[in-house]
């Protein structure tokens, strides 16, 4: 029945804009273009929103829409498809199926895990492991079922001290979610952003000039939410007592071994891996695109010689309907942007807003908006074309507002649906995990911190490293 209720208020809303707009008395100042734009919009929003019909194919639909009826030519279309951004993240899903390969990740876990002695170093730590996953597994979702394993072996471990194992249960998507930010392939959201950026205003932001931006805020989220966790989901009495994790129980829930020597295909993989970031960080100095230093790291990892994974085998793991969907998004972007529909869109917004009060609406809105649309894509999607095109209108750097909405908007934590990796902890059979009030309890604690630190870094940290808050 709620479903139904959605679907109808959906609709309705839906087709109320297009009746609106449908008249050409109404909003003169909208030309055609940004008229059949603004309907598509509104459309793929309220289907996003209201309807079980996958993303991927709403997005799609509406490219197809504003291709058909001109608003963009098949040419803009079909190039997003060759983004640089979308080949970086194909490749980069490669790489991560050779590390999976290997099972660098569980000795990874055995050597940073191993070393807790107290429940509080045992979280800190586990924190610090996920935060490092973000250079080696693109996407939230592939992270987290990485990481599933390793929540398993710390489970069965931690059996007889319940509570923990439920903090533990909260923490590992918690830190997920949050730590994305800390790399340009964190998240295809922020693939969104960039290309976003790019056709609005020209600036184009690379992978180190967002490690320099996104791993700090990544670092202190991610810790802030671990303390916040670990606070808000135990007692005192869970927290006294020493822990204990041996290899031995890390390597029973891993196909490969965790300690002992490192195998050949283990030390190319670790080396492979290093270099590509390393190029990545120095993109600067060898001006080689991103893009190109993850098809060349790709191509190594699939070879036969010295790769670790079948090129096959690695392409089955790449989320093609994940890139459609940024395909799709980023024409109905070029679309918001090229017919005027998003400057019309913020033109009725107040003319003297501060850059405090702008970015800080801009941060509420983005921290909330998973409450609508539980795709992080599709939120970046709706939010940032606006975002962008209020900013300058208020004077605000766009890249500024742009980031903050991102990163903001990397907040999905309050129900048990908001995101996949919070829908994967939290229903594993055997394994006591977190309830929905849980969730309510943590978010009513972190929504606000999350909202306020992203607001601090945005107007002391990034202007630190060029980002200003104004232009």
């Amino acid at each position: 029945m709620t479903l139904n209720l959605r679907l109808a208020a959906a609709l309705c809303v839906a087709l109320s804009l297009c009746a609106l707009l449908a008249v050409p008395a109404n909003f003169p100042a909208l030309g055609g273009d940004a008229r059949l734009t603004l309907a598509v919009f509104a459309l793929a929003t309220c289907a996003w929103i209201g309807t079980p019909v996958d993303d991927t194919y709403v997005a799609l639909g509406a490219g197809l829409a504003l291709t058909a009826t001109g608003v963009i030519s098949s040419d803009t279309l079909f190039g997003t498809l060759g983004d640089a951004t979308v080949w970086l993240l194909i490749c980069a899903f490669v790489l991560a199926a050779a590390v999976a390969r290997t099972g660098l990740a569980g000795r990874a876990a055995a050597f940073l895990v191993g070393g807790a002695r107290t429940v509080r170093q045992l979280t800190h730590l586990t924190t610090a492991a996920l935060v490092v996953t973000a250079f080696a597994v693109p996407a939230t979702s592939g992270r987290a079922a990485l990481a599933l394993p390793v929540f398993l072996a710390l489970a069965k471990a931690l059996a007889d001290r319940r509570r923990l194992v439920v903090m533990l249960a909260l923490l590992f998507p918690t830190v997920i979610l949050l730590s994305a930010v800390a790399t340009l392939i964190g998240a295809g959201a922020h693939l969104i952003t960039v290309s976003v950026l790019w056709e609005a205003t020209g600036d184009r932001i690379g992978f180190t000039q967002w490690l320099l931006l996104g791993l700090p805020l990544a670092v202190a989220s991610s810790h802030l939410a671990a303390e916040t966790v670990l606070l808000t989901t135990t007692r005192r009495a869970d927290r006294q007592g020493p822990v204990r994790i041996t290899a031995e129980e890390i390597q029973r829930h891993s196909e490969s071994p965790v300690t002992g020597p490192w195998t050949q295909a283990e030390k190319r993989c670790a080396l492979l891996l290093a270099t590509v970031v390393a190029l990545w960080c120095g993109e600067p100095l060898h001006q080689v695109s991103p893009a190109v230093v993850a098809l060349i790291g790709a191509v190594v990892a699939s070879s036969p010689a010295l790769g670790t994974v079948g090129l096959k085998d690695a392409l089955k793991t790449v989320p093609w309907s994940l890139l459609l969907f940024m395909a799709a998004t980023m024409a109905m972007g070029v679309a918001l942007a090229d017919s005027g529909a998003a400057k019309w869109l913020v033109s009725g917004l107040p003319a003297h807003v501060g850059p405090g009060v702008f970015l800080g609406v801009v941060v509420a809105v983005s921290t909330a908006a998973h409450l609508v649309l539980q795709s992080r894509s599709a939120r970046s999607s709706v939010l940032v074309p606006l975002v962008v095109a209020a900013a300058v209108g208020a004077g605000v750097n766009p890249v500024a507002a742009a980031l903050a909405s991102t990163a903001a908007a990397g907040f999905c934590h309050t129900l048990p649906a908001s995101a996949k990796p919070v829908t994967l902890f939290s229903d594993l059979p055997g394994v006591p995990t977190y309830t929905p009030r849980d969730l309510l309890r943590l978010s009513a604690v972190l929504a606000p911190l999350t909202a306020a630190l992203v607001l601090f870094f945005a107007a002391a940290v990034w202007p630190l490293v060029g980002v200003p808050v104004t232009r």
